[in-house]
């Protein structure tokens, strides 16, 4: 495996997955790292949106929000259905990613979730549609151009994913396979120094 340049990042966009937000634990410990980087100096453009439930729209309105990022310092973390969309603008932007837990096959896995969903941080409730299944198909990406770019966190007891599957899809590049752990990731606290290095942004 080739070992990626490191370069500091200084636009550094964040990923929620399904039924999530930008107050789901990751998101804002993530974005208290981003913070104390700041406080120590660094320049760092931080953004972590609400992502829409259809997903042709959220890569969307992502190209549009990040078109004058700068490719070669940008950088994107994406949690679960957010990891998808990571390796989403990854590969259509050349940027490196943060893969946590990544969904693999959404279009299979989010099949069985068609119709109303409530979110995990409010009351709030939206309805996923058939067509959003065929619009996770066709986002699809490819082979991995790239597997160096890329850094994926993956635990061996994620409830949700299969980790075989997930090591598979990100084959060459870095990992950070934990023997235990969950879907959310909860020692996320122990995996925020390695990301961050990753990153070109250590402490």
């Amino acid at each position: 495996m080739r070992k990626p340049t490191i370069v500091t990042t200084t636009h550094l966009l964040y990923l929620h997955g399904f039924r999530s937000s930008p107050q789901s634990t990751k998101a804002r410990l993530t974005a208290a790292r981003v913070d104390s980087l700041r406080a120590a100096g660094h320049e760092i453009h931080w953004w972590c949106p609400q992502l829409p439930p259809s997903p042709a729209e959220a890569v969307a309105g992502l190209l549009a929000g990040v078109s004058g990022w700068p490719a070669g310092q940008a950088a994107v973390i994406g949690s679960s259905l957010g990891g998808f969309y990571a390796t989403v603008l990854a590969e259509r932007l050349g940027w490196r990613a943060v893969l946590l837990n990544p969904a693999v096959d959404p279009a299979r896995d989010l099949s069985r979730h068609i119709g109303e969903q409530k979110a995990w941080h409010s009351e709030e409730r939206f309805y996923f549609r058939p067509e959003f299944v065929d619009e996770l198909r066709t986002l699809s990406p490819p082979r991995l151009s790239r597997p160096e770019r890329y850094f994926a966190v993956i635990a061996k007891g994620d409830e949700l994913l299969d980790w075989r599957e997930m090591a598979a899809r990100y084959a060459g590049s870095q990992q950070q396979v934990l023997e235990a752990g969950d879907h959310a990731l909860s020692d996320y606290p122990e995996q925020l120094d390695a990301v961050f290095r990753f990153l070109g942004l250590s402490a």
